[in-house]
């Protein structure tokens, strides 16, 4: 039997990086390994120039442009190449920071040699000399915090919301398509007072929505304040320095929000809060998915083979699965279960430091990936789906036991404005109603014997399960009042 795991190149362990790549490799570009050494490096590439830039280190020199350009071409530059030096350094370091370091390092010496790399007056660069200031005054936690945040914002801002707000902007079109389409509610699975089917879309559109606008608002923390966050060795090493102002100008020059008060790490609460809003938004997206899968059961929505897929069941050729929703029910159950131990793990670290906080960072991109792939999968799904108008008439039509509960009101509304014969309501409707149902003549019959002022008992009498949805229509307007 061949041994799998020395198959060349790697068959993938997990699903999101084997059978789901296409759906969630963008964000690979920015949570995987290499993403975050990219990111790395560009913190310390800033820190370099900042540094420098500013005047903090006396006796440092003031790069030129060419000099600068050069240091922010690396990140630009960061490939295939860098990934590989960066993994043969590592397995000597057995550090991933320091890696980092030490390839910045070799590319400054490097820089005699570059093709327009000068110093000040055209003359050498002083790059190769820069090799000390390289990593100064930093723990890897000043660089890991920053590069987290920085990948997780452009994760988040650039994959996971377009892609969330897609989700919002696809349900709400659908709910203001079908908004007067009328549709027997079920509370606690029985039938209930009738909704449009347009009003319980958006109503899931308008709580999906409020959660992304939560996301979008994210802080993203960082600090850069070394190993017990004292700024310890910074006022030793150049005591003439504001070193808080230093680092609160860094930290919102890659356009972060500084925190000035951590330990050795960035407390992550941000993150917590972050991949709270995100997992709150895949449940509720769960919600949209069983929701949807019930009502493919009931008839009420139709699936075009075309859209779902070429096979439904392998044996039973007659059938269309839904499983475009159970696809996103289960993702999400395992993407909220990661987010929620994201959250839980992050925000505690024993005293000044442990490390618990950098395993646990690593699985960021698998939480936020099967959220990915789930919220595909619902508009994919979304997109396949027709409404059965038939199905839904049919059904209002087979319950006029609904109307008991206008009948009811309308009879207490009457007995207060003064009618006579208007009592015990419920008690009347109750006996005509529960447990049974009730055709229309049957209804109508029940309420021409009421005896009622005219004007009401006409409305009553023109009533239907069909038009029995009170401003179910009109309150789909509500998602104009806060778009996503």
């Amino acid at each position: 039997m061949v041994d799998l795991a020395t198959v060349t190149p790697p068959i993938a362990l997990g699903p999101l990086d084997g059978r789901y790549r296409a759906v969630v490799a963008p964000l690979t570009n920015h949570l995987s390994e290499a993403a975050l050494n990219r990111a790395r490096l560009h913190v310390e590439v800033e820190w370099l120039i900042h540094l420098t830039a500013n005047r903090v280190l006396p006796g440092a020199p003031v790069l030129t442009e060419a000099e600068t350009a050069y240091l922010r071409g690396l990140v630009e530059a960061f490939g295939p190449d860098e990934i590989a030096e960066l993994a043969a350094i590592e397995a000597e370091t057995r550090h991933d920071v320091k890696a980092v370091e030490y390839l910045l390092k070799r590319r400054l010496a490097a820089a005699a040699q570059a093709p327009g790399v000068t110093g000040a007056d055209g003359g050498a660069t002083v790059l190769p000399g820069m090799g000390e200031i390289v990593h100064i005054l930093c723990t890897s936690e000043d660089i890991n915090n920053l590069a987290y945040a920085l990948t997780i914002r452009s994760a988040i801002q650039e994959v996971w919301l377009p892609a969330a707000r897609g989700l919002v902007a696809d349900l709400g079109a659908m709910a203001r398509e079908h908004a007067g389409a009328a549709m027997l509610s079920r509370t606690h699975g029985q039938p209930a007072t009738p909704t449009t089917l347009g009003k319980e879309l958006a109503v899931l559109a308008h709580r999906l929505g409020r959660q992304a606008r939560r996301v979008e608002a994210a802080e993203y923390l960082g600090k850069i304040n070394g190993a017990t966050g004292t700024y310890g060795a910074h006022v030793v090493a150049v005591p003439g320095a504001d070193w808080e102002a230093v680092a609160r100008d860094f930290v919102e020059h890659l356009g972060l929000t500084w925190n000035p008060l951590t330990t050795q790490i960035e407390s992550h609460d941000w993150q917590a809060e972050l991949y709270a809003d995100v997992a709150r938004f895949g449940r509720i997206a769960h919600n949209l998915a069983t929701d949807a899968w019930t009502y493919i059961s009931l008839g009420y929505f139709r699936q075009r083979l075309s859209a779902q897929g070429s096979t439904g069941s392998s044996t039973m050729p007659h059938k269309v699965n839904p499983i475009r929703f159970e696809n996103a029910e289960a993702n999400l159950e395992v993407s909220g279960a990661l987010l929620d131990t994201l959250a839980a793990t992050l925000v505690t670290s024993r005293l000044q430091r442990d490390l618990t906080d950098s395993t646990t960072q690593r699985n960021i991109g698998v939480g936020l990936g099967h959220c990915l792939l789930a919220i595909d999968n619902l508009r994919r799904g979304l997109a396949g789906l027709d409404v059965d108008a038939a199905r839904l008439a049919e059904d209002l039509d087979a319950t006029w036991e609904v109307l008991g509960e206008p009948v009811q009101q309308a009879m207490r509304a009457a007995s207060v404005a003064g009618a006579t014969g208007m009592a015990d309501p419920y008690e009347r409707l109750k006996e005509l109603t529960r447990g049974r149902a009730v055709s229309a003549e049957g209804m109508r019959e029940f309420i021409a014997g009421l005896g009622m002022p005219t004007e009401v008992e006409a409305r009553l009498l023109a009533l239907t399960p069909a038009t029995y949805t009170g401003l179910a229509a009109s309150l789909v307007a509500h998602l104009d009042d806060a778009p996503c």
